[in-house]
């Protein structure tokens, strides 16, 4: 096994920005992220995001690229909300996403931002390079 540290930051938000992820739904489909993380061996530092979007920090293997890691985590989260919740509602994510890489002395500063994405929403304190799921 090779030896690694990398350190990404993705953002991406349901389809037409629908605030679909409210205070029941959000555990569930949580959960369904971080099993997919766990079974594509990465490990999460943080998750956190708002009722139209979703902030992981994780550390993935170089075996896998951004992309396909992103696409089988939205995909598999989609389908288990869609196929096993069974809301009353379709749930789908944009195409689009942000992702950032950072280093690992910011791994602090990056947890904090996701665990609070809620007050930063609420207060305005956001950092714009960290919501950006599309080129501006």
């Amino acid at each position: 096994m090779p030896y690694w540290k990398l350190y990404y930051h993705f953002v991406w938000s349901t389809k037409n920005r629908l605030p679909l992820i409210d205070s029941a739904l959000e555990p569930e489909l949580y959960r369904a992220i971080a099993a997919k993380v766990k079974d594509m061996e990465g490990f999460i530092h943080a998750l956190g995001g708002i009722a139209d979007h979703v902030h992981l920090a994780v550390s993935i293997p170089p075996k896998i690229a951004p992309a396909k890691f992103i696409g089988d985590v939205k995909g598999n989260c989609s389908h288990y909300v869609n196929h096993v919740l069974k809301p009353d509602f379709e749930f789908y994510w944009q195409d689009e996403y942000g992702v950032l890489s950072f280093g690992e002395k910011n791994i602090p500063a990056i947890v904090r931002y996701i665990q609070n994405q809620k007050k930063h929403h609420a207060d305005g304190t956001l950092i714009t390079a960290m919501e950006n799921t599309s080129p501006l």
